[in-house]
């Protein structure tokens, strides 16, 4: 649905209400098609670096827990493991394969929380941007930080003027 404001004063622009909607549908679909509606194609390689840097980590932290995972089962049950150090394996402790899993379990969930929130902020800001492209962002009404001389203590003051030109 567009929307077509016209006034004496104000020219006229048309809006489409339906516009931040379908960027974070598409986005939803599929990451950065929201930025591609947009027409912000320069956001879409930081989309996918982003999310693919969470899933590489993810992927990482998995495959070490799973490592150190299996290798106390096998020690549990009297097997040789990748960690006994025999031979040219490197010896870790019961208590470090333990240890060793709790962490990788914890920054294998991180990972995955930063990941869905990575995607979620990604369809927010398309959303957002379609929603910011319709507005009038023109000189006519602008405000501008201004420092002042004070004469009478010398000291600088901060100010800011606005002004509306018609």
């Amino acid at each position: 649905m567009n929307i077509k404001v016209q006034d004496s004063i104000v020219p006229k622009y048309d809006f489409d209400v339906l516009s931040p909607s379908k960027a974070a549908f598409y986005s939803a679909i599929l990451p950065g098609l929201g930025q591609a509606y947009n027409k912000k194609y320069w956001k879409i390689p930081f989309v996918y670096g982003a999310l693919g840097t969470g899933i590489y980590f993810y992927s990482a932290n998995n495959k070490n827990y799973d490592r150190a995972r299996t290798a106390y089962k096998l020690r549990l049950n009297g097997k040789p493991d990748e960690f006994d150090g025999l031979g040219d394996h490197i010896l870790l402790s019961d208590d470090a394969l333990v240890t060793a899993q709790k962490g990788y379990k914890k920054d294998r969930d991180l990972s995955l929380l930063v990941t869905v929130a990575l995607y979620v902020l990604q369809i927010l800001e398309a959303s957002t941007n379609a929603h910011l492209i319709q507005h009038n962002v023109d000189n006519n009404l602008s405000i501008e930080p201004t420092i002042i001389q004070d004469f009478n203590s010398n000291n600088a003051i901060v100010g800011a003027s606005l002004s509306f030109k018609f």
